[in-house]
């Protein structure tokens, strides 16, 4: 598995919407977005920390590498 990077929350979205994810609401500074039946939540913080981004490809069912070539 790669290293993931360092992102803001605005990248990882645009990442995320470039596999297919759409953005459904915004709720403060977290995002709510979908694909199909797997869904995640992305905080729109300016880095997110790299546990909190493997948390979330996890729950949005994305690989790493597929997240770093949407990237």
């Amino acid at each position: 598995m790669p290293k993931l990077p360092h992102v803001s929350g605005a990248e990882a979205v645009r990442a995320l919407q470039r596999l297919g994810f759409e953005k459904l609401r915004q709720s403060g500074s977290h995002v709510i977005m979908r694909r199909g039946s797997k869904g995640c939540v992305v905080p729109m913080h300016g880095e997110i920390k790299v546990g909190t981004l493997a948390g979330i490809l996890r729950q949005a069912d994305v690989t790493p590498e597929d997240f770093i070539a949407a990237l």
